[in-house]
């Protein structure tokens, strides 16, 4: 059974992502991300009273995001009195925002939300706890990105080994997971191919970057920045980057920066606010799970078939399947576990390839999704990816003449 709350055709989109460091390292993510609302809003002819609920997903704190989905609304619109939660799960925080959203309008508390994403990898903040007992006074100290990345801290084990203990335990070769990251490299090609034109569906492109004060424009990025791009002889030189391990530094993926932004309303309301109101997309089903300590790929694997189960369907009914992986380990092992083949997933690109800024890594992969159904004429998808903390999760969707 599908949600009540179906996504308006062409009412989403997403920035390019950049590379750490790269073009919008010096943006404050959730002024970055109104700034871009607001402007690409104006483009759909929507209007902010549209919206009765917002929700705000985000995993790496910026200055004032303490305030979170109401700052983001009052600077889109002054005159807004939305509100609604910042969720935060790391990777899986779009397919979050999105349960939560669908959650909301289900139970009727709402019937218009935005979703917006937002996180910014680079120049991460610096945090320092107090502790008046510890020696001197002195407190504890964190770099948030660098060394969450680094440690988990039930395990004291970095992300890098989540994919190391799933490769070992698996049978992944290096050699497999160089030949997938050519693979994607090549799905990724078909989304820049014509001019970007697939991209430019829900991107625009080229995209001018504004200055931190957003009175001028500070460069202009003609699609996603700060891609290494790989042939077979430079990944057949690369080491594992750890010592004994399979995982090289071109069998993963890179921080970035960037966000995204979703509608999802009731079917009346979708109608109106849809670039094309004969095409009908619905959510039909999520799934959430976590895995054993330090295996992280593999808790793609049993929340994909919750969300398969929680929609009645099955694996092969699904017309397009989109992941967030962060190493090709995880597509290996999901396609093996799934019974499907590799090559058909991430159709036009996925994280491996274009970045990964946390937040809103999830909900470009769902948009992607949505246009891929589009353009093949409806059917059902599948997004699924992992997360911090070894768990996951999926959402099932279907795209269906209304």
């Amino acid at each position: 059974m599908p949600f009540i709350a179906e996504i308006p055709y062409g009412a989403y989109w997403s920035t390019p992502f950049s590379k750490w460091q790269g073009s919008l390292s010096h943006l404050n993510s959730v002024e970055f991300a109104a700034y871009v609302a607001k402007d690409e809003l104006g483009k759909r002819q929507i209007t902010p009273d549209q919206f009765d609920y917002c929700v705000f997903g985000s995993s790496v704190p910026q200055k004032h995001s303490f305030y979170g989905a109401p700052w983001l609304m009052g600077m889109i619109d002054p005159e807004s009195r939305v509100s609604g939660p910042t969720i935060g799960q790391a990777c899986a925080t779009g397919a979050r925002t999105l349960l939560n959203a669908t959650q909301e309008i289900e139970s009727a508390l709402a019937t218009c939300a935005l979703i917006v994403t937002a996180d910014r990898c680079s120049n991460g903040p610096h945090l320092y706890y107090p502790n008046p007992k510890g020696p001197g006074g002195t407190g504890e100290h964190e770099n948030w990105v660098m060394d969450n990345f680094g440690c988990d801290p039930l395990g004291r084990h970095a992300m890098l080994d989540t994919a190391e203990n799933v490769a070992v335990k698996h049978g992944i070769s290096t050699a497999a997971q160089h030949e997938l990251v050519l693979q994607r490299q090549q799905q990724y090609a078909m989304a820049t191919a014509d001019d970007y034109a697939f991209q430019k569906r829900y991107m625009s492109l080229p995209f001018n970057v504004p200055t931190a004060n957003y009175k001028r424009i500070a460069t202009c990025l003609q699609g996603d920045e700060g891609l290494t791009l790989s042939d077979p002889e430079g990944l057949a030189k690369l080491r594992p980057v750890k010592p004994g391990g399979s995982v090289t530094f071109g069998g993963q993926t890179h921080p970035a920066d960037g966000n995204a932004a979703l509608i999802m309303a009731t079917p009346e309301k979708a109608q109106t606010l849809s670039t094309d109101a004969s095409i009908c997309i619905r959510v039909l089903g999520f799934g959430s799970a976590r895995v054993g300590l330090a295996h992280m790929p593999e808790a793609t694997v049993p929340a994909a078939r919750m969300a398969l189960q929680n929609a009645g369907l099955n694996i092969a009914q699904m017309n397009a399947i989109k992941s967030h992986n962060p190493f090709a380990v995880n597509d290996l092992l999901f396609a093996r576990e799934m019974g499907i083949d590799v090559g058909s997933m991430n159709n036009y690109g996925s994280s491996l390839i274009w970045g990964h800024p946390q937040g809103p890594t999830g909900l470009r992969s769902v948009i992607e999704l949505i246009e891929e159904l589009v353009l093949r004429g409806g059917g059902y998808g599948l997004f699924q990816g992992c997360a911090a903390g070894d768990s996951a999760m999926a959402v099932v969707i279907q795209v269906d003449n209304r």
